[in-house]
């Protein structure tokens, strides 16, 4: 436990998210009663949950946190379609990571039926109410355990339900929010994370919503879909986390990416501040004709005036940069790639270049190539920031 290593039996369903329930190794299947690998996997309790892998102290962010939920409740869903619908206990100790740091939902709390678990585990301040009333568990019981999942996720914290259900009542979300996921969310999501909780979280068990409305109801907050979990875990990955330009090209948000290309402006070596010739004017005003059609996102005429600019013979990372941009919103990313990597070779030290390379690549389907790049982008922004502290 808590980055501890485990190995359990052969994960036997793969998902549309590559999320996988590890089958039992007591319970007897054909399919793979011959199977003899063990897969490892990485198992955390309620602070690594929040935490990053590797014994790293990074908070775990917001688009990992949510795919931690929606993969639990797919691995439900799963368990429910084989007959087994009861799972005891469902908390943060029952998620674990594979290799790729893909969540997964251990086979420790899978039940045969409602009589299976002698006594919960847990704090009883946490136990379903009826459970509390009979002793025994059925399948909204799971839901509400999956409801106190919902809320560990969003405060980072193991509150009790009905104090958490006071804050709710209360609107005190701000109070009940990890701290560490500041500015990662919208309030609407916010909201909707902790609406679905609450109504998990019902007294009587009829009033719970089934495991199919929880998937349905998760999979639109689900921003990052194409980004691999090991990216969002940041292991082996990015060492500092990403500034708001590596966010946005890890997110592919390339609008947002060309209002922070226009906001950077130009190198102070790029600034030309007389002219000797006509052809260097005429290159000029193609720059500046380019710089508006840019700013008002007209992409077509940008890559027009940037290209005038460029076979004039002029040189500038920035705009073989911006035109990279460009050629991205126009579906154009092999040419995207070489503007990008034309603007390594003008100013090896600056990031954007590295971080329209990653966008690139990614629309090439170069993923791993992609995070390289994105991985090289976010050291060289780092270490740039860095200096300019120290100075």
């Amino acid at each position: 436990m808590g980055g501890q290593g485990s190995k359990i039996g052969r994960c036997c369903w793969d998902s549309s998210h590559k999320t996988t329930l590890p089958e039992p190794p007591h319970v007897e299947n054909e399919e793979y009663s011959e199977e003899t690998d063990l897969l490892p996997f990485r198992e955390y309790p309620l602070e690594q949950l929040k935490m990053a892998t590797s014994g790293e102290t990074q908070p775990m962010r917001w688009e990992m946190r949510l795919r931690v939920v929606l993969h639990l409740a797919e691995a439900l869903e799963y368990c429910s379609n084989k007959g087994r619908t009861l799972y005891h206990d469902l908390n943060a100790y029952r998620v674990l990571f594979d290799e790729e740091c893909n969540p997964r939902l251990s086979t420790f709390g899978l039940m045969k039926n409602s009589m299976d678990g002698k006594g919960y585990s847990t704090n009883l301040a946490f136990a379903p109410p009826e459970y509390l009333r009979t002793g025994r568990m059925s399948a909204e019981s799971v839901i509400y355990s999956f409801g106190i999942l919902l809320l560990d996720i969003f405060t980072g914290k193991h509150i009790p339900p009905s104090h958490a259900l006071d804050l709710i009542r209360d609107r005190n979300l701000q109070t009940l929010a990890d701290s560490c996921l500041k500015g990662q969310y919208s309030d609407s999501d916010g909201a909707e994370l902790v609406r679905l909780a609450s109504r998990c979280l019902q007294y009587e068990a009829r009033g719970r919503p089934n495991i199919k409305h929880l998937i349905t109801a998760l999979t639109p907050l689900q921003k990052d879909a194409e980004v691999p979990s090991h990216v969002l875990m940041g292991r082996g990955t990015l060492v500092s986390p990403l500034s708001p330009f590596g966010e946005a090209c890890l997110r592919k948000d390339l609008n947002a990416m060309l209002e922070m290309l226009d906001k950077i402006g130009y190198k102070d070596d790029e600034l030309v501040s007389f002219l000797l010739t006509d052809e260097m004017q005429e290159a000029v005003e193609s720059k500046k004709k380019g710089d508006i059609a840019f700013r008002r996102k007209d992409i077509k005429e940008a890559i027009e005036f940037y290209t005038q600019f460029l076979d004039l013979g002029m040189i500038s990372a920035t705009v073989c940069v911006r035109r990279s941009l460009s050629y991205m919103m126009s579906n154009r990313a092999k040419e995207a790639l070489e503007d990008a990597m034309k603007a390594q070779g003008i100013s090896p030290v600056w990031y954007a270049a590295l971080y329209l390379q990653s966008a690139a690549l990614a629309a090439l389907g170069k993923e791993k190539e992609s995070q390289m790049a994105l991985m090289d982008g976010s050291d060289l922004e780092a270490r740039k920031i860095s200096a300019s502290t120290q100075t």
